[in-house]
């Protein structure tokens, strides 16, 4: 039986067999890389320059953008070099690192996403009180738990992950190195001890998502007592992009994790993992600055600015 110990390479899944669809897919991809950054630097760039921008919201946001840029750069840029260069090896190393960086990356968002809840439900439910429960030192402290919540998550998984015999050869059916493809080259009694790692996960998955249920159940009840139209539309605008990116992150994962095994194949898994794990953090700058007018205008300064100081 070969274990771990003996693997010095890992076998990624290719998008294309043919070298023209792998250099088209090396485009695309950089192409949605790009965007990628271009977005969520822009928002970086704006809400750090702006000084009325320097708000909870827009510090959360901030952090978002920040998972958003690591996330997408843990997955694609190995994928566009292997499109390249017309290869799927990846090493032992750098199999785990994306592993560890992937589960910190998405878990600390999920956990953002929840502060950003927190934060809307008390800006509108409870404004006179929003000042004194959300303070600098609050949004610090909540940040501080997202990130650290990813990087137990993490350390937890890879731990686990890459403690497993290894008995199904190297080869993951994945265009980067997923948690369950690697569990489906272990030995099959080798599960267990995966579940403590599991179990975390679940929990904390499961209390992020019934406190954002619960947490715009309330906010939405709120909106529509509001007896100004203006009130309603400025409370919407404000919300709308936060809850179409969690549903946008929470179905695709979801069903990713979730799907039963009679639908499952290959290239179903790795369009599926692709929409999860890469469109997010480029449709999440696009999400956000089209209903809030404050980080367009934001943003076209910052442009402007830019663009001037270039001329």
């Amino acid at each position: 039986m070969s274990n771990v110990s003996s693997i010095t390479e890992f076998l990624l899944l290719a998008f294309a067999d043919t070298r023209e669809l792998q250099l088209l897919h090396f485009v695309l991809f950089l192409g949605i890389y790009l965007s990628a950054l271009l977005g969520n630097g822009l928002i970086l760039s704006a809400v750090a320059c702006h000084h009325h921008l320097h708000t909870p919201m827009y510090f959360f946001l901030l952090n978002l953008a920040l998972l958003d840029l690591g996330c997408i750069s843990t997955t694609l840029p190995k994928a566009m070099a292997n499109a390249l260069w017309d290869t799927r090896a990846i090493s032992y190393q750098g199999c785990a690192a994306q592993v560890f960086l992937f589960a910190f990356f998405i878990t600390a968002e999920y956990c953002i996403l929840t502060v950003m809840a927190y934060d809307r439900y008390f800006a509108i439910c409870k404004p006179l009180h929003y000042r004194s429960l959300v303070g600098s030192r609050a949004c610090a402290q909540m940040a501080a738990a997202a990130w650290g919540s990813g990087f137990l998550n993490a350390v937890l998984h890879t731990a686990n992950t890459f403690s497993l015999p290894l008995c199904q050869g190297n080869a993951v059916d994945q265009f980067f190195c997923e948690i369950p493809q690697i569990l489906k080259l272990s030995c099959s009694d080798a599960y267990l001890r995966e579940v403590g790692a599991l179990v975390f996960s679940v929990f904390l998955g499961c209390a992020c998502f019934v406190f954002i249920v619960l947490s715009y159940v309330q906010i939405f009840r709120a909106v529509l007592r509001m007896p100004s139209e203006q009130g309603r539309h400025k409370a919407f605008s404000t919300c709308l992009p936060h809850l179409a990116v969690i549903s946008l992150f929470v179905s695709t994962a979801v069903f990713t994790y979730l799907k039963p095994n009679s639908i499952s194949s290959p290239s179903l898994d790795l369009v599926v993992s692709f929409i999860y794990s890469v469109v997010p953090p480029a449709v999440n700058p696009l999400i956000y600055s089209m209903r809030n007018q404050e980080l367009k205008n934001a943003l076209r300064k910052l442009l402007s600015h830019i663009l001037f100081e270039h001329k």
